[in-house]
C-alpha cells in the first residue's frame, strides 16, 4: 500500500514524523532548495535516535550534473547509515555519464532513488535507464517550490504513466512536490509506493518546524485512503473471474507487480 515519506530537517522532527506514523523518514534541508542536503552530523544524530524503526532516506543536495562529484556524494551519504540515497537527475549532456558513475555504488548495494522534476519537462525514458543502471527507485518532485505543485505541471494521466512505468520495471515509485491534503485521494489511487510531504506537515510553510497534529493528520489520511484503495482492488480481483472485464489491458498493467 502507499505510504508517507516525511521530509525532516532535525532529530526532533524525525521523532515527530516517527510518532505520527510516517513510513519513510527523509532527511532534507528545505531552506536549501528542492533537494537541500543536511549536515552529516544532523543525520547521524537523528539516526542515533530513530534508526531501525523506519526506513530512512537522505538527499545528496542540489548538485550539478557532474559524474564524479555526484558519485562521491552518494557514497558519503550512504555511509551515514540511511537506507536510500536520493539524487536529482535532469536532462543534460552529462546525464549518461552521471548514470554510469552511479553504477558501482548501485552494484555494491547502495539503494539510489533518482528524482525527476515535474517543472522541468522530465523525460520518463529515464525510468528505464535508471533500472538499467541498477537504481532502486524513481521519484517525481518539483524543483522550484514557488512555481506550483506537482499537479500544476503534470496531470493525473501522466502521473499514472510514471507510476505504471516504474512498477513495470521493478522500481519504487514516489510522488512529491508541494502536495496538499486535498491531493491524497487522487494520488493514492494511482498506486505509488509513497507520497512525499514537507510543507503540508508544517504550520507556516515548508521552512517551519513540523507540526505534530498536521503530520498525524496527513499520515492518517494516507493510511485511510490506501486501505480503501486496497479494499477496492481486492474486491475487483475477487469479481474478475466472473467478469468479461478481467482481461482488460488497463487492469493487467495496474496489477503488473
Amino acid at each position: 500500500m502507499t505510504g508517507v515519506l516525511a521530509s525532516v530537517r532535525s532529530a526532533d522532527e524525525a521523532e515527530v514524523a516517527l510518532a505520527a506514523g510516517a513510513d519513510i523518514i527523509d532527511f532534507k534541508e528545505p531552506r536549501s532548495g528542492a533537494l537541500g542536503a543536511l549536515p552529516a552530523e544532523v543525520i547521524r544524530t537523528a539516526i542515533a535516535r530513530i534508526g531501525g524503526r523506519r526506513p530512512l532516506s537522505a538527499t545528496v543536495g542540489d548538485l550539478p550534473m557532474e559524474p564524479q562529484p555526484l558519485a562521491r556524494a552518494v557514497g558519503n551519504v550512504h555511509t551515514l547509515g540511511v537506507d536510500f540515497v536520493k539524487v536529482g537527475l535532469r536532462e543534460d549532456p552529462a546525464l549518461a555519464s552521471c548514470l554510469t558513475a552511479l553504477d558501482a555504488a548501485a552494484a555494491s548495494g547502495v539503494r539510489i532513488v533518482a528524482v525527476l522534476f515535474a517543472d522541468t519537462a522530465p523525460d520518463f525514458a529515464l525510468i528505464e535507464r535508471a533500472r538499467d543502471h541498477g537504481l532502486a527507485g524513481v521519484m517525481l518532485d518539483t524543483a522550484d517550490k514557488r512555481r506550483g505543485t506537482l499537479r500544476d505541471f503534470l496531470d493525473d494521466t501522466r502521473l499514472s504513466e510514471f507510476v505504471a512505468r516504474a512498477r513495470a520495471v521493478g522500481l519504487l515509485a514516489g510522488l512529491a512536490g508541494s502536495l496538499r491534503g486535498s491531493d491524497i485521494a487522487d494520488l493514492v489511487a494511482l498506486g505509488p509506493d509513497y507520497v512525499g510531504f514537507r510543507g503540508a506537515l508544517c504550520s507556516n510553510g515548508r521552512a517551519a518546524e513540523l507540526d505534530p497534529a498536521r503530520t498525524r493528520a496527513i499520515c492518517a489520511a494516507v493510511r485511510s485512503q490506501a486501505a480503501r484503495s486496497a479494499a477496492t482492488a481486492t474486491a475487483g480481483a475477487q469479481r474478475a473471474p466472473h467478469s468479461r472485464a478481467s482481461a482488460v489491458p488497463a487492469m493487467s498493467v495496474a496489477k503488473s507487480t
